[in-house]
Formats: structure tokens, sequence, C-alpha cells
């Protein structure tokens, strides 16, 4: 049974986003029963908090079992399931579900029940045009404003990718990426974007077809650490046009091997 301190923690972690688990296109839907511990397990502590704040602690757990992977696209919600694995009632659990709803994250079928979205290649690749723009302008602001503290964490962010490189180890390679793109749009300051781009992420994490071997192919990997150099140098040197267009060509190289899997797989 989860634990006040894992759902409240939880609230915290699904600020920035976590790595989405490695799934293959072939992957069905997971059953929510899978893993869990067995209901009645103790007194939950998560009941010893105001009503009020559960269905956003419930909200945030959930959403971070999404976004990790725990939960994957086409995942059914069951609400027996989930409440006794949380340790509440049905009332903030279907409250958590709207929530999750209106971020993108699930959708609900009348007379079916609720499942987490399985995002088509379509409306990924518009998330990835969105994501381009968006990068665009952090890249300029960034080339204008960072601090040599900032400048120091994300060359180390850098550095950390490329000893994923050479290890060969894509799931450090894969969250490191994450952290190093969140942390850029976050300097920027700008916290309207901010939820914006996290809400993004979040939701291109649903697309199933994506995993972490893609990158290991054709020498992908050390093209995409490369191009995270080159876009902490330009943001280095103040050119805030040459940082704009690394970043903006960054997400579109990322877009096109995107496609570039998919047309191979069919």
């Amino acid at each position: 049974m989860v634990s006040m301190k894992t759902l409240s923690g939880a609230a915290a972690s699904t600020a920035a986003p976590a790595a989405p688990a490695p799934s293959g296109s072939g992957a069905g839907p997971v059953s929510t029963t899978a893993g869990l511990p067995s209901p009645g397990a103790g007194l939950p502590a998560i009941a010893l908090l105001q009503s009020s704040s559960l269905p956003t602690l419930v909200q945030a757990e959930l959403e971070r079992m999404i976004v990790s992977g725990e939960l994957q696209p086409g995942a059914k919600l069951t609400e027996m399931t989930l409440a006794a694995h949380l340790g509440v009632s049905r009332g903030p659990l279907r409250e958590a579900f709207r929530m999750l709803e209106e971020a993108g994250l699930v959708r609900t079928e009348k007379n079916r029940g609720v499942f987490v979205r399985d995002v088509p290649l379509d409306e990924a690749m518009e998330i990835f045009d969105l994501r381009a723009a968006m990068d665009e302008l952090v890249g300029r602001q960034l080339a204008q404003r960072i601090t040599p503290a900032q400048l120091k964490e994300v060359r180390a962010m850098v550095d950390a990718m490329e000893r994923a490189v050479k290890a060969s180890d894509l799931r450090s390679y894969h969250l490191l990426n994450l952290q190093f793109h969140d942390r850029l749009v976050e300097m920027a300051g700008n916290r309207k974007l901010t939820a914006l781009y996290r809400k993004l992420i979040k939701e291109l994490s649903l697309f199933r077809r994506m995993n972490l071997a893609h990158l290991a192919e054709g020498g992908q990997l050390p093209q995409s650490a490369g191009e995270h150099r080159a876009i902490v140098k330009a943001i280095a040197c103040g050119d805030g046009q040459a940082a704009g267009r690394a970043m903006f060509d960054h997400v579109m190289e990322s877009k096109a091997r995107m496609v570039s899997q998919q047309v191979g797989k069919h």
C-alpha cells in the first residue's frame, strides 16, 4: 500500500518529467493489478491528510506511474484496485481521473471506464513542432541571461550524457536528456512556458512507439549528445540567434529520427 510519504513525494516528482520505461510498438494494455501490493495491508497513512488534498496527491501519484511507464498506454485504470493500492476511497480517485483527463494523460470511455491515453504518430509530430518553437525561444532568452553557475550545471549534464553514451547506458542517457531540456526551460524563467512544456513532454511519453533503442541505431546516440553540446556552446557564447536555432534544430532532428524509426517498421 502506498504511504503518505510516497504520495506527497509524487506531488513534487511530477513537476519535472520522469523517464518513461522502454516499450515496443506491440505492447498491449497493461492491467493495473500487476505488481501491486495486496489490499488491506494496514491502515494507510494518507488517511491522516485532509480529504481536500487527497485528489491532488492521488493525481500526482497516478501521473508518476503513467509517465514512468508503470501504467502503459492502453492500460485500464480500475477504481477498486487503485483505491486499495493507494489507500483512498473512490471519490478522490475519480476526481484524480478528471484532472488526469484534463492534463491529456487519460481518456474516459462511456460504459467502459478510464484508460491511459495512447498518443498516435500524428499527434506526437504536432507536439514536436510546438516544442521546437518553444525551445527556440528558450535558447534565445538563455543566451542573454544564463548565469555562470547555471552554465556550469548544464555543462555537467552534457558531460554526464556523453559518459552514458560511452557506456551504452540508454536508460541513463534518456533520463539525463529529459532533465537537461527541462532545466533549460526552467532557467528561462517563464512559468507559463515551463508548465506548458512539461505538459507536452508528459503527453509525448504516451507515444508508445517511441523507445530508447532507436537512439542507438545508426550511431544516433552520439549525434544526439553532440547536439546538446552545440546547444550549450551557443548559449555560452551569448549568441541568441545561434542558440535558438541550435535548440530548434535539435528538436526537429529528434522528430526526424522518430519518423524514420516509424517508417522503418512498416
